[in-house]
């Protein structure tokens, strides 16, 4: 029997603090892949519109920009805790835009159909390079609708937000559960009604519900469809 050849472009899609991240992540050093949340991008507009005082509910200047701007995701070149390089232009943003005020606005930004149409395409001639893990929430229907193997990871808000809350305490800082979860649910309403591209599952995705499931496992899981 042929075994089959291991998938160069996987698609990781799932609501917001699924884990996607975190998987994608180990999955992408487990391949030795490019590792690419497609949510960097959109907090790459939404940094560059705040440094040019833009208005944010301007969707016909932010398309604009999206469209205009050059992005190019790469390999982290630097061993500072980042997972991937974030370049505009020639200008390395990586943690520029980490900061609170691109936290708060960035599902503004994400919400509009030009932009994302914009990013998409973008996301897609990076994707097509192959040897990549892309993570987001319409990579399997939308950025790469071909992709080798997709992965929807699913986990209720309850879940998703004690785990949040619990990454928040271990570093120390105060949270507030009730807030996240109000936080969660306000993301999965935004995500899953936008017109275009909305969180679903693709037609065939393999869908991972990871309530009972640690990150370990559902690794192993994801790890054993890909060899």
């Amino acid at each position: 029997m042929t075994n089959k050849p291991t998938p160069s472009i996987i698609a990781l899609d799932g609501p917001a603090a699924s884990g996607k991240s975190t998987l994608g992540k180990k999955l992408a050093d487990s391949l030795g892949y490019l590792f690419f949340d497609t949510g960097v991008m959109y907090r790459a507009i939404t940094w560059i519109a705040l440094q040019h005082d833009m208005n944010l509910r301007d969707e016909a200047a932010i398309t604009q920009l999206a469209q205009n701007a050059q992005i190019d995701i790469r390999p982290p070149s630097k061993d500072d805790g980042r997972s991937c390089d974030v370049i505009i232009g020639e200008k390395d943003v990586t943690w520029d835009m980490r900061g609170e005020e691109v936290d708060a606005n960035v599902s503004v930004v994400s919400a509009y159909a030009n932009v994302r149409k914009a990013l998409s395409e973008q996301q897609r001639r990076i994707g097509m390079r192959g040897k990549v893990v892309m993570v987001g929430r319409d990579i399997g229907t939308v950025v790469l609708p071909d992709a080798d193997l997709k992965i929807y990871l699913d986990a209720s808000a309850e879940e998703r937000s004690k785990r949040r809350y619990n990454e928040i305490i271990a570093r120390g800082e105060p949270a507030d559960y009730d807030e996240i979860l109000r936080k969660v649910i306000e993301r999965d309403r935004i995500d899953s009604t936008r017109a275009v591209a909305p969180l679903r599952p693709a037609d065939d995705a393999i869908l991972i519900d990871s309530d009972e499931l640690d990150v370990e496992q559902v690794f192993a899981h994801v790890l054993s469809l890909c060899k």
